[in-house]
């Protein structure tokens, strides 16, 4: 059994798209992943899964969350041994030890080509800074997400494709959820 990481995008975003966590945890358990944990509110999870990839575990979530709880989203998923390397090759170790809460690990479905990421940099109007390592853009907002016109449609307008971000405090503490499970 090979642990994995999710992770639901918008969800419980003010009165948008609201998911009980624990509703999220019966509902795996009911699929068939095992031990599933959920971290906050925001659609993390760790669980465990036999047999499947990470791209049809996404299409089984997605359809599942869709049709049992009623809420449209993305779903991103990672085994765990890809989530450690995501920590790992994280190209701003001192932003990561300063200000945890300003840079955002933004995982993608797909990894952006080199020319839609230099386009992603051009469309940048402030100080934040992106750098893309595979299937995951780093992005240091040193004057906070809340008022940076990077936002979300921007970025996935200029990556050409889709993606959901946690700052790197979150990423840590799901790293250590999989701590002691099986990576894979």
């Amino acid at each position: 059994m090979a642990t994995y990481v999710g992770l639901l995008r918008a969800v419980n975003l003010g009165s948008h798209n609201k998911l009980a966590m624990s509703d999220l945890r019966e509902l795996l358990t009911k699929l068939g992943m095992k031990d599933a944990q959920t971290l906050l509110q925001s659609g993390n999870l760790v669980f465990g899964s036999d047999g499947r990839t990470t791209a049809e575990l996404e299409r089984v979530l997605e359809a599942e969350v869709a049709k049992r709880l009623g809420v449209k989203t993305d779903v991103f998923v990672r085994i765990a041994k890809e989530w450690k390397a995501l920590i790992e090759s994280n190209p701003f170790p001192k932003e990561a030890k300063v200000d945890p809460a300003h840079l955002v690990a933004l995982v993608t479905k797909e990894a952006p080509a080199a020319a839609a990421v230099r386009e992603l940099q051009k469309a940048i109007k402030g100080r934040e800074v992106v750098k893309v390592v595979g299937r995951c853009a780093y992005i240091v907002y040193p004057d906070g997400i809340g008022h940076s016109r990077l936002t979300g449609a921007v970025i996935d307008k200029q990556l050409g494709t889709s993606g959901t971000g946690r700052n790197w405090n979150t990423v840590l503490k799901l790293g250590a959820l999989t701590a002691g499970r099986r990576e894979a």
